[in-house]
């Protein structure tokens, strides 16, 4: 046979219609390069800043107040709480409320005063250690311009010198800001939301394109029953996937695992319906296996670049912060991090724990409410 030029275009002209018919993967060809132009582009930043803060102050003198009015100036740190009570700053820092406690102690002033350098504490989140690097760093510069104004009269030599008191730091959680106490359990979080979308999106779609579709349907169950049939498989294997990511973080990368390994349990389930929820989603929103596992990728990017795995979540902008508060991986990331490296109990888990539940309930009520019981 011949070669053909018009056979060629006839073959042309089949596929681009054939491509302008598949909706689906054509918002995906022009969806998720946006989607990485724009949350690179606007939503990812290494220089994080407005990180939210707590002022624990014993002395309300004038150099406190010139602290803390400093801290609230500087676009590092948003200062949420002021409290006279150490204790309950640093429980604020303990639910993950706040990422820096400043305690200024008991006599700051007048140590200031008499010439003593008292210390100015700063308790810090370590468990993301890439949240708080330059915020921690700009600090001391941030505290000593802010008593220069103050150090006047018979103090005006010290505004010339070195700083006025000593700057203490702790890195609680994470004391030698390792990056892998920090990532692999993010990792836990990042793994189970690709396995497990991926395997229930195919569930429906596989099911119709083996033409064993019309089977499921003449089956007298209802579409409740289908779906908890096919999700509970997976949450065993989700199960097992959990397990030994847990168990080489501890014993091959030594990750600190201080807290509650049933109450990680508890949570992991959570985690691990949610996302079988959207992969079960996926696969009645979807026509074919490709188009689910386009939408597996659509889902999979805002889960690694919002949730805060890759990138601190406090230094994105609100409305990616929005975004991200809806994902599950980010409730979990926290829940995760919280359980292992700070030995977070139930009550500090629970405002990241409703979340994935309504997030559950939100994803099975729309599959349930797009399953089709026809084979058109």
């Amino acid at each position: 046979m011949n070669f053909s030029l018009a056979r060629i275009y006839a073959v042309l002209v089949k596929e681009f219609l054939q491509m302008r018919r598949d909706r689906v993967t054509l918002g995906m060809i022009v969806g998720v390069p946006l989607m990485q132009l724009f949350l690179f582009g606007f939503a990812i930043n290494f220089n994080p800043k407005a990180l939210p803060t707590a002022i624990a102050i014993d002395d309300p003198g004038i150099f406190a107040r010139s602290v803390t009015a400093a801290l609230r100036n500087s676009s590092y740190f948003d200062v949420v709480a002021t409290t006279n009570s150490p204790s309950g700053a640093r429980r604020l820092l303990q639910e993950g409320k706040v990422l820096f406690v400043v305690e200024i102690p008991v006599n700051f002033t007048r140590d200031i005063v008499r010439g003593a350098q008292p210390d100015l504490l700063v308790e810090a989140d370590a468990t993301d250690p890439a949240a708080g690097g330059f915020a921690m760093a700009a600090l001391n510069g941030i505290a000593t311009s802010a008593l220069r104004d103050d150090l006047t009269g018979p103090l005006a030599a010290r505004a010339q010198g070195p700083p006025p008191f000593n700057l203490v730091s702790h890195l609680l959680y994470n004391p030698e800001s390792n990056t892998r106490y920090s990532i692999i359990p993010g990792l836990l979080a990042v793994i189970l939301t690709m396995t497990m979308v991926l395997m229930t999106c195919l569930a429906l779609t596989r099911e119709r394109e083996r033409g064993t579709y019309e089977n499921l349907l003449a089956m007298p169950a209802t579409p409740v029953e289908i779906m908890i049939g096919k999700i509970a498989p997976n949450v065993t294997i989700g199960a097992i996937q959990s397990a030994i990511i847990l168990v080489v973080a501890k014993y091959v990368f030594a990750v600190p695992m201080i807290g509650s390994l049933p109450l990680l349990a508890a949570a992991l389930t959570i985690y691990i319906i949610a996302n079988l929820a959207v992969g079960y989603t996926f696969s009645t929103l979807a026509e074919n296996q490709l188009q689910a596992m386009q939408m597996t990728m659509f889902f999979l990017l805002p889960a690694i670049l919002l949730s805060g795995f890759a990138f601190p979540f406090a230094g994105m902008p609100r409305w990616a912060q929005y975004i991200g508060e809806i994902l599950p991986a980010t409730h979990f990331l926290r829940i995760v991090r919280g359980i292992l490296l700070k030995d977070n109990g139930a009550s500090e888990i629970w405002p990241d724990v409703w979340p994935l539940l309504l997030f559950t309930f939100a994803a099975a009520g729309l599959a349930l409410a797009r399953f089709r019981r026809t084979l058109d």
